[in-house]
């Protein structure tokens, strides 16, 4: 059980010192705080608060260069190395377009910023870190040995907080789902028939009150149809084989990381499925994954097939399409593969 002292910064720097190798996140888990307490608590010792302006972050970060990008859930960590090029943003979202670094960002929820020096040996890493209400990471870039110093130096005096208090005030995010016996499945079934756009779909889940898992499940094995537990790595096999570009989805509550392209080097570890490719790696908890759906959306183009997965509280963890441009074709051979992925059997809706 954890001690109400814990909970003080400089019990909780202890404790980080006590556990140098530990991630933060892991940490914070143990000490029963969110890992943005844990980061927030060494401010004044390797951390400084910055204000999560997003739209200022995107301007001074093409200046940095090469970085690496990193966004997480519970199950999926993505990482992309690139530089952040063709960003805009607005108050009520953010897009960054680059050759390596794609990103599609809910500033709402970018609420506690730190800048972040982590001594390892000789060594010192420097890290910008963002979290929402909850104290969850919603965002990470970290510095690579290519990267500009100056620059991002420059960027953290910025973006700096007049607020560099140890302690910060955070609060759980609850959603809920609404009750399918509600749902109008009519309703579902017209206007997902009529997407002339993927990016249509959130408009139809916001407006009939649904979440995306209990839209497949409602929707039919015409556009959804459940598949097996080992799709995921079966994917993964016959993309690396057949040289079959991919796009990878890993959301955290703001901001959608995207990779696209092919994927060559997958490393099956314990629960975990990594792809240890030079600008992009994944690392996925399959054992978290209890849902496994292909997800079939119209568009002006022919539809688009996708690979959901979720997880035990019916978050989508990751997504999987093959690469496509806007106004082109779905490739046949992505299109081929997943519909020739084994099918759960007997599944019956929840």
């Amino acid at each position: 059980m954890v001690t109400e002292d814990i909970f003080r910064p400089e019990d909780i720097r202890r404790r980080r010192a006590e556990n140098p190798k530990m991630r933060e996140r892991d940490l914070a888990r143990i000490l029963g705080i969110s890992e943005a307490e844990l980061v927030a608590a060494h401010c004044g010792h390797g951390v400084r608060r910055i204000e999560p302006r997003v739209a200022e972050f995107l301007a001074g970060m093409q200046a940095v260069g090469s970085v690496m990008a990193l966004t997480r859930n519970e199950s999926a960590v993505h990482e992309k190395i690139g530089v952040y090029e063709n960003a805009s943003a607005s108050d009520r979202s953010a897009i960054v377009l680059g050759r390596d670094i794609d990103l599609r960002i809910f500033p709402s929820h970018w609420v506690h910023g730190f800048a972040v020096e982590k001594r390892d040996g000789g060594e010192v890493r420097h890290s910008l870190q963002f979290f929402d209400r909850a104290g969850d990471a919603v965002h990470k870039v970290h510095l690579r040995p290519e990267s500009d110093l100056n620059a991002y130096l420059a960027l953290v005096e910025k973006l700096s907080s007049t607020e560099q208090s140890p302690a910060i005030e955070v609060a759980p995010i609850i959603t809920s789902e609404a009750p399918q016996a509600d749902a109008d499945v009519s309703a579902l079934r017209e206007r997902w028939t009529a997407m002339q756009d993927v990016h249509q779909f959130v408009g139809i889940l916001r407006s009939l009150k649904l979440t995306r898992r209990q839209a497949v499940h409602l929707i039919g094995e015409e556009f959804a149809w459940r598949l097996d537990g080992g799709a995921v790595p079966a994917m993964m096999e016959r993309a690396v084989e057949k040289q079959i570009p991919i796009m990878c989805f890993v959301g955290s509550r703001g901001c959608i990381q995207i990779h696209s392209g092919p994927v060559v080097k997958v490393v099956p570890m314990g629960p975990w499925l990594n792809v240890m490719d030079p600008t992009f790696h994944l690392h996925l908890r399959l054992d978290h994954l209890v849902e496994l759906w292909a997800v079939r959306k119209p568009t002006r183009d022919g539809h688009v097939t996708s690979l959901e997965a979720y997880n035990a509280a019916g978050h989508l963890v990751i997504q999987f399409f093959g690469k496509r441009h806007e106004g082109e074709d779905e490739r046949a051979d992505w299109r081929g593969l997943v519909e020739g992925l084994p099918r759960l059997q007997h599944a019956s809706a929840a």
